[in-house]
This record gives structure tokens, sequence and C-alpha cells, in this order.
């Protein structure tokens, strides 16, 4: 490898250490300890996922109903109200605002007008 791929192979981990470090990361880190040791929620999470899975099986043979629709919504609903979920979802939803603005930061400036620098292929 060359001394710039290395270089930014040891910015990357640098990043990730970064990234480890925040709030955000650290709360998702929190929630989602608590609900995986969280035996009733991990067991409605897995009625849950039966739930659907019947749904879908059922979609793709074309026997699924308005009504199986509505209990998968329903059950849905009910397992994103509880505390100990809705903790989990939002710090799982606050943390991808970070990556995502961590993802722009990296890729503005590699932003490039491949039509109008890069090509010539493709003007009138």
């Amino acid at each position: 490898m060359s001394i710039q791929t290395d270089r930014l192979e040891e910015l990357g981990h640098e990043l990730g250490e970064a990234i480890a470090e925040t709030p955000e990361y650290k709360a998702f880190e929190e929630a989602k300890a608590a609900v995986e040791n969280d035996e009733e929620i991990q067991t409605e999470i897995r009625e849950f996922q039966q739930l659907r899975e019947e749904f879908m099986m059922a979609r793709q043979t074309g026997d699924a109903t308005q009504e199986a629709l509505q209990k998968v919504q329903s059950a849905q609903r009910e397992l994103h109200s509880k505390p100990v979920m809705a903790e989990y979802l939002e710090a799982q939803e606050e943390l991808q605002d970070r990556l995502e603005a961590i993802n722009k930061a990296i890729s503005d400036p590699l932003a490039v007008d491949f039509g109008g620098e890069a090509g010539g292929c493709c003007k009138d």
C-alpha cells in the first residue's frame, strides 16, 4: 500500500474512534443494550417479527388481507410505544442524523460535476 492509502486508512480508523465517543453513539449503545437486556421487549420483538413474516408470506401468495396488515401495523405501533423501545428508536435516529452529517462533510469536497468539468463527450 502507498503511504497515502495508509494515511487514509489511519484517518478512517481515527474517525471511527471519534464517532464512538459522540454522545449520540453512546446513547445509542446504551439504548440498544437496554432493549437487548429486556426480556419482555425481546419477546414482543419476536412476536412482532413472526406476525410480520406471516403477513409477508401471505402477501407473496396473494392471501394477505387489509385486516392482517392493520394487525401488523398495530403491533408495530404498540411495540414502538414501549418506553425502552421508543428511547432506542430515538437514539437510533439521532445517531443516523449525526452519521449523515459526517457523511456530508466527507462527501462535499469530493463532489465533481462530471458532465460539466470532467466530460467532453456529453457537451452540446
